[in-house]
């Protein structure tokens, strides 16, 4: 007989618990140690070797969530997503990147893959015929993030996928704006995923970590540079981050629609030119999304009309915090030219499209009533400033 899918919130909740024996605990025990035994025994167990009880039990769990065949846990997204390319890149070798990335992503390609002798290309843009036309003889990846941050791009999955298929490529995306609950690029033909767990995977705006989910090979592979590099997470952060990841689909369900609830207020706003968000028909890559996402992300970005003062906005705001990160239960607002795109010049921001009035909004599980009430008492107190100094 064969046995029946797993729901998502049931992956959530129990793939990978560990089994108190001794307590019958309802929760995965936690075993803090970081010595263990090496004579008689069948996993010789050590924290930088990512196999502990809780961090093989949480890889169990991302890995079912990613329809992948394995994991590895890290200290932050950018420890996962610097050991997976370099995991797959030497001297000598090429990687096709999309166009619009994150900004510490960006900043690891231009500032450190030279001295690694790793040449690189960014798409023009996110066509399948941009990332091929960039491929060269000695491409060995390439690398996308969708939805991008901070705009919201859309990729196609599967033109990617296929592309990399053709020439004998590794794909991989970022795929933390989406997160499990909302696309599954393995399906699609991705080879290699990777989240910064610090964000809906956490959730709570406590926690820093890393992932990547692929082919059980693959990930011995990322395996045998990660033990040199370190980049492992303690113990209690992993417990934290697996009893997170229990509401994850519940979570992430409730900003799919505060999200789009307030992207459609935002959208027909007097003081708001423009709206990134790919739940909107209006948006360009709607159609994509449609076809590979369960739902459009909690993620959002806006831009307020050119006379009024993206630093004042986000100051007045009572309810709606100004804050680093995102994709914490609490509404967040942040401008990319300050915080995640601060490390790119001022003339690649404006290659990219990130104006100095963007505003990226993380949207929580508050009710949508009190976040539309907050945006619009911070609009109103900045109208009232500029009308006075007129």
């Amino acid at each position: 007989m064969k046995q029946q899918k797993k729901g998502l919130n049931t992956i959530c909740t129990h793939v990978g618990q560990l089994e108190d024996k001794e307590f019958k605990g309802a929760i995965s025990p936690l075993y803090m140690g970081t010595a263990y035994a090496f004579e008689d025994i069948d996993v010789k167990r050590y924290p930088r070797y990512f196999n502990t009880p809780n961090q093989v039990a949480l890889a169990k769990k991302i890995a079912a969530l990613e329809h992948a065949e394995a994991a590895l846990i890290f200290g932050s997204g950018m420890a996962a997503i610097s050991t997976s390319l370099l995991a797959f890149l030497k001297a000598g070798d090429h990687i096709v990147i999309q166009k619009i990335i994150y900004g510490g992503t960006y900043n690891l390609v231009v500032e450190e893959f030279e001295k690694f002798g790793i040449s690189y290309s960014f798409t023009d843009g996110f066509s399948a015929e941009d990332f091929e036309s960039k491929i060269q003889e000695n491409t060995k990846v390439i690398y996308i993030e969708t939805p991008s941050n901070p705009l919201l791009n859309i990729t196609d999955l599967k033109a990617v996928a296929d592309i990399s298929k053709k020439h004998g490529l590794i794909s991989m995306i970022d795929n933390t704006f989406a997160s499990p609950v909302n696309q599954n690029p393995i399906d699609f033909g991705i080879d290699l995923v990777i989240h910064s767990a610090t964000k809906y995977m956490g959730g709570h705006s406590d926690i820093c970590a890393g992932a990547v989910a692929s082919t059980e090979v693959n990930i011995k592979r990322i395996f045998q540079l990660a033990k040199n590099f370190g980049g492992s997470l303690s113990d209690y952060t992993v417990w934290l981050l697996e009893r997170s990841i229990k509401t994850m689909g519940i979570r992430v369900r409730a900003q799919n629609t505060n999200a789009h609830t307030m992207a459609e207020y935002l959208y027909v706003h007097k003081d708001i030119s423009a709206v990134y968000y790919p739940g909107l028909p209006s948006h360009p890559d709607h159609d994509i999304a449609k076809k590979q996402m369960k739902g459009f992300g909690g993620m959002l970005s806006f831009e307020l009309n050119a006379d009024f003062n993206a630093s004042k906005f986000q100051k007045s705001l009572k309810l709606i915090k100004p804050a680093m990160s995102l994709a914490g239960v609490e509404s967040t607002v942040l401008s990319p030219t300050l915080t995640s795109h601060s490390l790119l010049s001022a003339e690649e921001r404006k290659r990219q499209g990130i104006a100095d009035g963007l505003i990226r909004f993380s949207v929580g599980i508050e009710e949508t009533e009190d976040l539309i009430a907050d945006i619009e008492q911070a609009l109103e107190k900045v109208r009232k400033e500029k009308e006075l100094a007129v």
